[in-house]
């Protein structure tokens, strides 16, 4: 049984460290159940709705592990049955539903994106993962309407996003209504003491705070953390905004998505995905040009996950192509069989583009490169050739061979 750690230092560096934004009840409680010496068991859940993990929830796992490290239980639930069904939160409609094979499928590398920031190989205190369909795939009827008894129709309006839908006369799905019961069960199940969210899970934390003290007559603490924003916009890093960073990322397309991300975006990640202590991060954010406190950042979250090697290989492509204006060591190779393609069409056999609007976006801003040729017609007829090289973007390249 690992040793529980009571250093009050230590316990101030993980509270004070400016990713954990609120707890409930409150913080000085908090502190002070973590200062008794007290084992607690944490959890996060995360529904797999996609097949990577992202630096949000990096930022989430890394606070869990300092947990770990005081000597606590943690536990990183896998929401393979709440993931079939869809968290309705910020959502402007309800979610398509994933089958079981969907959900299966997307966490199937979950752990091996993770297993540097978590550590399930701890011989004294391994992290544990579970899933919530071992629960509520069990659950009858009768228990179902038990657990919904404890909550109202109007404590569910409460949510910003139904009030929203209401407002635009968009349907609510009765499902949705369940999805924070099914969450909150979850700390019942596991009996926890701490649940660790982002400050978009809060409600569906507290309704598993109001079943704990409702069925076990337990105090469930709730830790939100910040959601990774830009400083200067207050704009979310996401898929859709152009600024998500992947788990399952290479080592070069890692350092290249940092890399790219905007100057408000360098502090916030510096403190939630990295482990360089708060002295250091003020230093970076003092130099003169942000680019050199972006690559320092961009170099610790490669090392991270792929190791120092690949850190400074991925710093060195880096610097090749966008500094040196020079092509990547390795391009990728794709082979086609005819002898002459339209650009759009050269573009979507290649892969290089998801659609032909965007390939038309692309050309029309002189994104798109022949032979470092600037292509201007997407209706130009390109005669192929062994070698030539097709560039997108400052990024994206392919080696055609025939």
């Amino acid at each position: 049984m690992s040793k529980i750690n009571t250093d009050p230092k230590q316990i101030d560096e993980i509270l004070n460290r400016g990713t954990i934004v609120e707890i409930l009840p409150t913080k000085k409680e908090f502190r002070e159940k973590l200062l008794s010496g007290e084992k607690l068991k944490f959890y996060i859940g995360a529904d797999p709705t996609a097949k990577a993990l992202h630096l949000g929830h990096a930022q989430q796992l890394m606070i869990l592990e300092n947990f770990r490290k005081l000597g606590h239980e943690v536990i990183f639930l896998i929401g393979d049955f709440t993931g079939m069904i869809g968290d309705p939160t910020d959502k402007s409609a309800a979610r398509i539903r994933q089958t079981r094979e969907d959900v299966e499928n997307n966490f199937k590398e979950w752990k091996e994106q993770v297993k540097n920031i978590l550590s399930f190989g701890d011989k004294d205190n391994p992290v544990k993962i579970k899933y919530n369909s071992e629960w509520l795939s069990k659950l009858n009827f009768e228990q179902v309407l038990d657990l919904a008894s404890n909550f109202t129709v109007q404590q569910m309006l409460e949510r910003d996003m139904f009030e929203k839908r209401i407002k635009e006369e968009k349907p609510i799905h009765l499902h949705e209504f369940l999805y924070p019961l099914m969450q909150g069960y979850d700390s019942v199940a596991m009996d926890v003491d701490v649940e660790l969210c982002g400050t978009d899970q809060i409600f569906n934390a507290l309704s598993g705070r109001t079943l704990m003290q409702k069925l076990k007559n337990k105090n469930k603490f709730v830790i939100a953390s910040k959601l990774i924003a830009d400083e200067k916009t207050g704009m979310l890093m996401s898929k859709s905004n152009g600024t998500g960073v992947f788990l399952d990322l290479n080592p070069n397309d890692l350092f290249g998505a940092i890399m790219s991300q905007p100057d408000g975006m360098i502090k916030p990640l510096l403190l939630g995905c990295t482990r360089i202590s708060l002295e250091e991060i003020e230093k970076l954010m003092n130099l003169d040009n942000p680019r050199d406190a972006k690559a320092k950042l961009a170099r610790e979250i490669v090392e991270i996950y792929h190791g120092k090697k690949e850190a400074d290989n991925a710093e060195k492509e880096f610097n090749k192509i966008f500094r040196d204006k020079k092509r990547p060591s390795e391009i990728e190779e794709v082979k086609l069989t005819k002898k002459d393609y339209n650009l759009l069409g050269l573009l979507s056999e290649t892969k290089l583009t998801s659609s032909k609007s965007e390939a038309r976006r692309l050309v029309q801003q002189g994104g798109v490169k022949i032979d470092d040729v600037v292509q201007k017609d997407f209706e130009k007829k390109i005669e192929i050739k062994n070698g030539m090289i097709v560039q997108v973007g400052k990024r994206r390249f392919v080696k055609i061979v025939l």
